[in-house]
């Protein structure tokens, strides 16, 4: 009797963080959510935006500049964020790979190259044009970082995945500087390769929107699936899984989640390294818990990241890939170090 009330009050309290995490964290979501909309080179407060999100006054320039710039680009932050976090998670499960993540495994730069393309050859193309070049590059990425590693002596390994990302991450970043010379877009490159988000809007919002929110229900479906494939192949052919199909499902909400991300923010790298790793840290290896706690986590980076950017050389703005870079990389480090025994 002792044994069973122990093990239903581990069983609680393992519920009960997690519980806990989400809920502050859609919290913290929001009051950084409402802290983004009012910082800016304009000064906005509180009641102002509460206004312009109940009765949108189209001749006020405060409302204008709230619902046309400022709103979209704090949803756009927390969008992108989750999709980045997530994206990092199902590949790390899937993989067992603690490594995994977008911009270190080729499918930013896989995605920013196929953007570049779609620029050079398709130059009046649809925002729609841009995005579906994203998810083919990022798909290339993949094939080309995995097809290197499992051709390599001695098999797959995390450091050796994270070799060929680096190798493979570079290469195709000297062809997308090379096409962006030729055809001369370069400048709109610089973009994809700073990563930021100051020039959302509402129309980038409306294509964003409904492939993240369709790649996170995916995502969640898929939660407990790379739960068990995170145990290993093995154990999860032994459990009944059909792990060719998860890996298939799992890849292609990366694709999604990535290539939207990408598509419309540039190479913003390491939120998918960091998040899942501090949420798999804290609440365990349920992909049930990890895939929303990342995407709430992942959101709230980003846009925190997003508000560091503006603020640290105002009115000046840095772009947010380096912001996320400064705190991913020495990450990015210990982990390749950790996981390669003196890497």
């Amino acid at each position: 009797m002792a044994r069973k009330q122990l093990k239903n009050y581990i069983e609680r309290k393992s519920v009960a963080l997690p519980s806990f995490l989400l809920v502050a964290g859609i919290i913290l979501l929001a009051v950084l959510l409402v802290l983004s909309i009012r910082l800016g080179a304009a000064d906005i407060n509180f009641k102002m935006i509460w206004d312009a999100i109940i009765h949108t006054d189209e001749e006020n320039p405060n409302h204008i500049i709230i619902m046309s710039l400022r709103f979209p680009r704090a949803v756009a932050a927390v969008l992108i964020g989750a999709a980045l976090a997530v994206s990092g998670a199902i590949m790390q499960g899937m993989t067992r790979n603690p490594l995994g993540e977008p911009s270190i495994l080729g499918v930013t730069a896989g995605a920013a190259f196929f953007v570049v393309l779609s620029l050079a050859f398709i130059p009046n193309g649809s925002l729609w044009t841009t995005m579906f070049a994203s998810f083919i590059g990022a798909g290339l990425g993949v094939a080309l970082v995995f097809t290197l590693t499992t051709l390599s002596k001695g098999g797959m390994t995390p450091v050796k995945l994270a070799l060929a990302g680096s190798a493979i991450t570079a290469f195709l970043t000297a062809l997308t500087t090379a096409i962006g010379m030729k055809f001369d877009v370069s400048r709109d490159l610089s973009f994809w390769y700073a990563g930021g988000l100051s020039t959302m809007q509402d129309e980038q919002l409306k294509y964003l929107v409904p492939v993240v929110i369709i790649g996170l229900i995916i995502a969640i479906l898929l939660s407990r699936s790379i739960s068990v494939m995170s145990l290993g192949h093995e154990i999860a052919k032994g459990l009944g899984q059909n792990t060719l199909l998860v890996q298939i499902m799992g890849t292609v909400t990366v694709l999604l989640l990535t290539g939207a991300a990408v598509s419309v923010a540039g190479s913003i790298g390491f939120i998918g390294l960091v998040i899942p790793h501090i949420i798999r840290f804290i609440v365990g290896v349920d992909y049930r818990w990890i895939i929303p706690l990342s995407a709430v986590f992942g959101g709230i980076l980003l846009l925190l990241s997003d508000i560091i950017a503006r603020i640290i050389n105002s009115p000046f703005e840095t772009p947010v890939g380096a912001v996320t870079a400064m705190i991913g990389v020495p990450f990015f480090l210990y982990l390749a170090r950790r996981e390669g025994r003196g890497f």
